[in-house]
């Protein structure tokens, strides 16, 4: 009997079809991956086999059965025994899955206690061995930390070690690596691997990044709008892929190994519209002091694209403000047209990571992308105008004006944001993590139209980002940071191919690979340089 048994799934929200007539097989100790874009019914999928949809007014039609439980029919008890105790989940975001007021070990204890009838102190010490199990160092003393002291590898360590706890014989994790580094992804990866060989459970991987399913899985699963598109071993889905759309889907995703295409004769990058000389910023005082940033010179020319790339923590979004004028650097300078300058300027405009946040939700878009032009002194009917001529220019509607960011997708937002930006008639656009959520072919839409505006109007980007595809696929020039400073710069085509820096060579051997093969290769050699 396999472990999860899934036959003619549907699942609808009211008049919203999110799943259809979906069936699919996983035996135990196997991995299949759940690959699709943003709304495609992954997580839909992965929250029925733990019967999360109970009570939400979701209807819910067909069979789900793990290990031997009929989710559709499974009293609240059973539900309860099968949630955390047959099979667990690992949730995407793992700072709003964690109780921001208990030590991380408490949590897991209380999780092995609602399964096992233990004692206290027994439920503490097996959160210290599954933390330690999952690589968090000295665990019996950061088993008493609580959340916001963890990294966000380490959450998203403490939330597969809460799922550990009760030795399920299913793992589900939904979007597990999502805006983690490249390094950081890798561990994880790793460690789910290691878990699989170790303890035989099954893996459910829901995943945007195909590259993440080649890292990881045995057979892949391609869904799109609700429905599955393609099924079978991931080397032959992801080597030979049989549909258009699992074919659309491969190449979106970036790639390393693809240089970016050359621009046309003529176009070679203009003057140095904005540098940075010495660049330091202090955060704190005496022996808290902590140096984001530390003695950082780039420079950015007309119509080309500059690309900063390193893992959390490097010190790329804090040059990224500095560069904007939203945060003053504690030594050095920063200079536009050779002129050092202060404080936010409009030719220099940011695009950040997370739209949602920098929308206000209770403006309409068309609103937020008309401050700019309000804030300089111009007034509707050319307000309206010029907005609605961005959205369009964007590949957004003239009617998208009046609409409120819930009403819009991530791509959409993302678009929204650079509309915004734009608006101030910028020379410089700086662009943080502008991609880092969103699924491979909103990710492709979203970098093309910075491209092509980055072409059309003369803009110099600075892309800033952790992923070092993406950012293969737009830069001129590359600038590596790590705990500060910059330790490799210089054309990205030739940082690529040859980098010289031990970290930057780290940071591409990261990388997810589409080729189950050479995915395995890299992870051996991960398994050796950490056994040294």
């Amino acid at each position: 009997m396999s472990l999860v048994e899934v036959d003619g799934l549907s699942v609808s929200f009211g008049a919203v079809r999110a799943v259809e007539d979906l069936s699919l097989r996983l035996a135990k100790g196997a991995a299949l991956g759940l690959v699709g874009e943003s709304g495609s019914g992954k997580s839909t999928v992965a929250a029925a086999l733990l019967g999360l949809h109970r009570g939400t007014g979701a209807e819910v039609t067909g069979t789900v059965r793990v290990a031997g439980t009929d989710v559709g029919t499974a009293s609240e008890a059973e539900l309860r025994a099968l949630r955390g105790g047959t099979a667990a989940m690992v949730f995407q975001d793992p700072l709003s899955s964690l109780d921001p007021y208990y030590a991380v070990g408490d949590q897991i204890a209380e999780v092995y206690r609602a399964h096992r009838r233990v004692s206290r102190r027994a439920a503490r010490a097996r959160a210290v061995r599954v933390l330690d199990r999952v690589g968090i160092p000295d665990a019996a003393r950061r088993a008493r930390s609580r959340p916001h002291e963890f990294s966000g590898g380490m959450r998203q360590r403490a939330l597969i070690a809460m799922a550990l706890a009760c030795e399920p014989e299913l793992l589900v994790a939904d979007e597990p690596t999502t805006a983690l580094d490249v390094t950081v992804q890798a561990q994880i990866l790793d460690l789910l691997h290691t878990l699989r060989e170790e303890t035989g459970m099954g893996l459910l991987l829901v995943t945007h990044d195909v590259g993440v399913a080649a890292e990881s899985v045995d057979e892949v699963l391609v869904m799109r709008h609700g429905r599955a598109v393609e099924h079978g071993p991931v080397a032959s889905v992801l080597g030979s892929p049989a549909r258009t759309y699992t074919r659309r889907l491969l190449k979106s995703v970036p790639r390393v190994d693809v240089p970016r295409p050359r621009p046309p004769a003529g176009a070679a990058p203009g003057e140095v519209v904005l540098e940075a000389v010495g660049l330091r910023r202090v955060f704190g005082r005496g022996a808290k002091a902590f140096t984001a940033v530390d003695d950082v010179s780039v420079e950015v020319r007309r119509g080309e694209t500059l690309g900063v790339v390193g893992e959390s923590g490097s010190g790329k979004t804090t040059l990224g403000r500095m560069l904007v004028g939203l945060l003053e650097p504690t030594a050095g300078q920063v200079r536009r047209d050779g002129v050092a300058v202060t404080g936010v300027r409009r030719d220099v405009q940011m695009v950040f990571q997370d739209p949602v946040s920098s929308l206000n939700p209770r403006r309409s878009v068309g609103e937020s992308v008309a401050d700019p032009l309000r804030a300089r002194g111009e007034r509707d009917p050319a307000v309206r105008a010029r907005v609605t001529e961005l959205l369009e220019r964007v590949g957004l509607d003239a009617a998208h004006y009046d609409r409120y960011p819930h009403e819009f997708s991530g791509g959409q937002r993302q678009r929204v944001g650079i509309a915004r930006a734009l608006a101030a008639d910028p020379r410089v656009l700086v662009c943080d993590e502008p991609v880092s959520a969103l699924d491979v072919t909103t990710q492709a839409q979203v970098v093309a139209l910075l491209d092509e505006l980055r072409r059309e109007l003369g803009l110099a980007l600075v892309f800033i980002a952790h992923d070092l595809a993406v950012v293969r696929q737009v830069s001129d020039r590359l600038a590596v940071m790590r705990a500060g400073r910059v330790v490799e710069y210089g054309p990205a085509d030739g940082i690529y191919r040859s980098p010289r820096d031990p970290y930057t060579r780290q940071l591409l051997a990261a990388v997810p690979a589409l080729d189950p093969s050479l995915a395995a290769l890299r992870r051996a050699e991960r398994r050796e340089a950490a056994a040294r």
